[in-house]
């Protein structure tokens, strides 16, 4: 017994012992497939980290599209590249692409853009959007006129930036077709500051208490007219904002994203309140007038850890490419201080400028390069004039590929690449409440050759193509699963259910039904469809149980509960035929001709009594309101004759 628990004590120390590690310093690779680029060359590839042959996937570009810095794999098995273009006379040199295509899985460029000008240049990263746009950096030159009226102290030309967001359209189409439609786009030169020269533009009386905006005057380490040299974007859709680094001013930057482009020119709007201004900057205190350490020798690749990282969820990460131990290349993550839609900032003072982790590697990339924090706490480190490797949070190396030579380098997993393409739609987007609608969903797995899958709708339909009866608006999700290689994907639908109207009622006078208003009427006798019948009210000549279905400005119905309609002698016998009323229309007075008059009894259009007489030959309606009245005549012997009277005063 005790042998037992001092087993059980070791156990349980080991235990303890594994759990006092730093979380995943024992970590595995991660993922499956890395992408790369080759650097000014023709080829992207996916190497695969854990299995032979080692290239999964290779895409060759012809030679006047070569590679030119950032290149992603977006779900559907197509990659948005960078490629080089320049028009002549156009700004930069450095870092310049000027191109963007969409290539398929097969190779096929689907969609294409060039942006190159005499005074614009497309350069460094772009950023494919979630919703299938995508977003550039590029240089915006303004004279030396401009920029000594925007405050400048030196009469130079400068080489402005702007982030400029575009929807392709065009997509698959001939490349005649290839276009694309600015959505969105925001300019530096709108968010200048300078106390320099009071009589100019953007001037403030304190640096320092503008970290909103950035001092035209701050030299940086680079030289007029590439003062500023953006490098880097990235976009987080929980607080739709973005982030982007800039090499001279060492510093990494936050713009709010859910303004429009003009609140993005100016100081207010968008959920944070501050139109395109700044919310947050980080890196060199020194570029606003702040005291402080600067982090950043040479900042690319601004970005956001992902939320589901294991380490550090939703931090900001930069390249510091000579700021690390010895001017080697470092990495590093820092915890911005959230405060909603906006960052906590002390006037006048830097943010703190401690950084959550800084990972040292053993070499100097004194441009380029990028980093990616992978979900399980591991990294994958790229040097852009060198290897991609992967290592985990004790820095040890897990995969290395050596002579890469690629501006950026990401991992994906298997089933991000291999993963079926899902699509759903409805037969129906709206349907009347009731009704049924007709999900569809379709797959295709561009890497697989012969997929099978299976199909797992959110509703519990476990078909392809199921039909559903919806009672409230609802979205529709499918999961449609790659059951040879287990990988699935997703897919939504919404279908809106509309209100069916008010159930018709139907109410008699005399001899006709009459239904409450609708946009349209369909009368139906025991069951029967009465063909022509479609008037709100309907005149009957035998018994029977008669409904109206009723149609709104939805296209939405409803039917009346039955009216059992008996057809009376009050309707049958109408022996007096040679009875006559006149004159009809009238104004008011009638006159009766015929024999034996009895009993009159008077109603209005809605079946209410309004007179009664006995034995007259006239009877005066002027007093009424104008309209459709029903006579009922009944002689000594009860034969009844019906008439219409219609009074027009």
């Amino acid at each position: 017994m005790t042998k037992k628990i001092y087993l059980l004590q070791i156990m349980i120390t080991v235990l303890v012992t594994l759990l006092s590690f730093p979380f995943n310093t024992i970590a595995q690779q991660w993922g499956l497939y890395t992408l790369y680029a080759t650097k000014n060359g023709t080829q992207a590839y996916l190497i695969d980290t854990a299995n032979t042959p080692v290239v999964y996937k290779t895409w060759t570009f012809p030679s006047t599209a070569k590679n030119a810095y950032s290149t992603y794999l977006i779900p559907g098995d197509t990659l948005v590249r960078t490629s080089t273009y320049k028009a002549t006379g156009a700004p930069g040199s450095g870092g310049v692409t000027g191109k963007i295509q969409k290539v398929r899985w097969d190779g096929t460029v689907v969609w294409e853009m060039t942006y190159s000008s005499t005074t614009t240049q497309m350069h460094h990263d772009i950023l494919p959007m979630p919703n299938g746009n995508v977003m550039f950096i590029s240089y915006e030159t303004k004279t030396a006129t401009q920029a000594t009226q925007a405050g400048s102290s030196s009469a130079s030309t400068f080489y402005s930036e702007k982030i400029v967001e575009v929807k392709p359209t065009g997509v698959g189409t001939n490349s005649a077709n290839w276009g694309y439609t600015v959505v969105w786009e925001w300019k530096l030169w709108d968010h200048l500051c300078q106390n320099y020269n009071s009589a100019k533009d953007n001037y403030v009386t304190s640096i320092v208490d503008n970290p909103q905006l950035l001092n035209i005057n701050y030299t940086g380490s680079g030289s007029l007219p590439d003062r500023y040299h953006m490098n880097g974007l990235d976009y987080n859709a929980q607080l739709n904002q973005i982030v982007c680094s800039m090499h001279f001013m060492n510093s990494v930057f936050i713009i709010d994203h859910s303004t429009t482009t003009a609140e993005a020119a100016g100081h207010t709007g968008g959920v944070s309140g501050k139109g395109g201004d700044f919310l947050y900057r980080w890196g060199n205190p020194a570029s606003y007038g702040a005291s402080g350490t600067t982090i950043f020798n040479t900042i690319h690749d601004a970005h956001w850890v992902s939320s589901d990282n294991s380490l550090y969820p939703n931090y900001l990460c930069g390249y510091n490419n000579q700021g690390g131990t010895g001017g080697k290349t470092a990495i590093d993550v820092w915890n911005p201080p959230y405060n909603g839609n906006n960052y906590t900032l002390t006037a006048g003072q830097a943010s703190p400028s401690t950084y959550a982790y800084q990972y040292n590697s053993a070499f100097t990339a004194t441009n380029e390069g990028n980093s990616q924090q992978l979900p399980n706490g591991n990294m994958l480190v790229n040097n852009a004039f060198g290897n991609i490797y992967e290592v985990n949070s004790a820095g040890t190396t897990l995969w290395t590929k050596t002579a890469a030579s690629s501006s950026h380098a990401y991992r994906y997993t298997k089933c991000y690449v291999r993963g079926p393409i899902v699509t759903a739609s409805t037969s129906e987007s709206s349907v009347c409440l009731g009704d049924s609608v007709t999900l569809n969903s379709n797959a295709v797995s561009v890497t697989e050759a012969s997929p099978t899958y299976t199909y797992e709708w959110s509703s519990g339909e476990t078909s392809q193509n199921p039909v559903v009866v919806p009672s409230a608006n609802t979205v529709y999700t499918v999961t449609i699963t790659n059951t040879a290689i287990g990988c699935s994907s997703t897919a939504s639908v919404s279908v809106n259910v509309l209100s069916a109207p008010a159930i018709p009622v139907v109410t008699q006078n005399l001899n006709s039904l009459i239904s409450t208003v609708a946009n349209s009427y369909q009368w139906y006798q025991d069951g029967v469809l009465i063909n022509g019948e479609t008037n709100q009210s309907l005149d009957v000549l035998t018994d029977g149980q008669y409904q109206v279905e009723i149609t709104d400005i939805n296209g939405c119905t409803a039917i009346s509960t039955p009216f059992s309609f008996i057809y009376s002698s009050i309707n049958s016998n109408l022996s007096n035929e040679s009875l006559e009323v006149y004159p009809n229309p009238t104004s008011g007075l009638i006159n009766f001709d015929g024999n034996n008059l009895f009993n009159i009894i008077i109603t209005n259009a809605f079946g209410t009594v309004v007179a009664t007489s006995e034995n007259i030959n006239s009877f005066d309606l002027s007093n009424y309101s104008n309209g459709i009245y029903y006579l009922a005549i009944t002689s000594k012997e009860g034969k009844v004759t019906n008439k219409k009277i219609i009074l027009i005063k």
